[in-house]
């Protein structure tokens, strides 16, 4: 009869669920923006969810990714130059349609680089005074877009590079800029 209650205790304590280690809000912000716009081109393309093939399609978006999102395929392995390969811990959970949340928790675990992760704050360019920027802040709205200012010397050069290339880039910032 003890043995039968000591079970049954046993049995309860293994049926309560342990705390989860879920994701706070704006926690793993660039893994859960990556792996969700990724699994969403996944499923556009009518790519066969089997991780031989994601991780094929992963490894080609992240030669395209720049910035934090390139920063963390790096830390996945998903680049020619990183040092480890986790990406079997992102294709694996795709191929069972795992959601990305999940998915990020346990690479959270592995490496607690991933979540420390976070995107820069966007400029609106239409409000913004460029003039009081920081060079740097300059330089960095031109490597955004994928442009660099070769003989830019002073901050005012940067502000002429950046009107000249807004209505290429950022069509209705250049446009709520004219109207000011």
């Amino acid at each position: 009869m003890l043995t039968l209650c000591g079970l049954s205790v046993a049995l309860a304590l293994a049926l309560v669920p342990a705390p989860a280690a879920t994701l706070k809000e704006g926690e793993c912000e660039v893994c859960v923006t990556f792996l969700g716009k990724f699994y969403q081109s996944l499923q556009d393309n009518n790519v066969k969810f089997d991780s031989a093939a994601i991780e094929k399609a992963i490894l080609k978006m992240c030669k395209d990714a720049k910035g934090k999102e390139n920063r963390f395929c790096y830390y996945i392995g998903a680049t020619t130059d990183a040092a480890t390969k986790m990406i079997n811990e992102v294709s694996r959970p795709l191929s069972y349609h795992v959601p990305v949340e999940k998915i990020c928790e346990k690479l959270k675990k592995k490496d607690s680089q991933i979540c420390e992760l976070k995107y820069d704050k966007q400029l609106d360019l239409s409000s913004v005074d460029l003039k009081k920027l920081k060079v740097k802040d300059l330089k960095k709205i031109l490597e955004e877009w994928g442009e660099s200012c070769k003989g830019c010397a002073e901050k005012s050069d940067f502000i002429r590079k950046i009107t000249e290339l807004m209505p290429k880039y950022a069509p209705a910032a250049a446009k709520a800029r004219t109207e000011l």
